[in-house]
């Protein structure tokens, strides 16, 4: 049985499966899912068309579900669809998606976005990505599994980031970031391979050394990135690992992709 405190504004619409907690003050709107074992802390804002899954946890004083900050958006019905296990921290905002795109914007399973994360409308969010505090994502951006944001790093619509990658603290990435690799500055370069995030994935020796002879094909060759993907294919063959980044490279967003690390001496903002 749900636990919903007295103070809680719950619309009669809402569905609220068992086991969840609601705290004082929060607001759950109409057409809001809540899976078994979430938590909603108090003075969340949860306004309406929001499906969160089972055992997630949800801070104070979080905006979900608010309508997109789109000039386009006339009131059309989209969504915000949350999994499982996250833990989504105080003064988080998610918007819903827009019928310019998806129409709904997606957090996966096993994510940690601490304070003040802002997700856009029409972002997918895969599996265990980590935001840090102020971290934002605008419109359409697509973050794979296992990404983390440091601190106050802002990426710019449609672009994407590649799984396993790392964007540094007060970083501004304007381009699509590959797999694998880490990227700072701004705008963002190409700062080399995410070794401890590799490391800690439990990549073995092996499937490193690919990745970081991949990478030096991609980064530091000055041919296309059509040549690019031909080479990855006949050194590499069906190799899982170098298949992440080959098809990262055959889908790139409007915003391009980033490549090359900075020349020696160079700034990297």
């Amino acid at each position: 049985m749900a636990k919903i405190h007295p103070t809680a504004h719950v619309d009669g619409s809402a569905e609220i499966e068992e086991d969840v907690v609601i705290g004082p003050n929060a607001f759950i709107g109409p057409k809001v899912v809540i899976g078994k074992g979430t938590v909603v802390k108090a003075n969340s804002y949860i306004e309406s068309h929001t499906r969160i899954g089972a055992y997630n946890q949800i801070g104070p004083f979080a905006v979900i579900g608010t309508p997109p900050q789109h000039l386009a958006y006339k009131g059309e019905e989209t969504y915000v669809e949350i999994g499982n296990h996250n833990l989504i921290r105080e003064f988080v905002t998610i918007h819903r998606g827009t019928v310019q795109d998806r129409g709904y914007t997606r957090i996966g399973d096993h994510c940690l976005l601490m304070s003040y994360v802002h997700v856009a409308h029409d972002c997918q969010v895969g599996n265990h990505v980590i935001m840090s505090n102020n971290a934002t994502l605008g419109g359409h951006v697509e973050v794979r599994d296992r990404v983390v944001m440091g601190g106050f790093s802002a990426v710019h619509q449609f672009c994407r980031i590649g799984s396993y990658a790392f964007v540094s603290g007060m970083t501004g990435v304007d381009k699509d970031v590959p797999p694998y690799v880490k990227v700072f500055g701004i705008p963002a370069k190409i700062q080399g391979l995410n070794l401890v995030g590799l490391r800690r994935a439990g990549f073995s020796k092996e499937q490193i050394r690919k990745i970081s002879q991949a990478l030096g094909i991609f980064t530091d060759g000055p041919a296309t990135i059509r040549e690019v993907i031909q080479e990855l294919k006949d050194i590499f063959d069906d190799d899982p690992v170098i298949l992440e980044l080959i098809r990262f490279l055959e889908n790139p967003s409007k915003q391009g992709i980033m490549r090359r690390k900075p020349y020696e001496g160079e700034e990297a903002f």
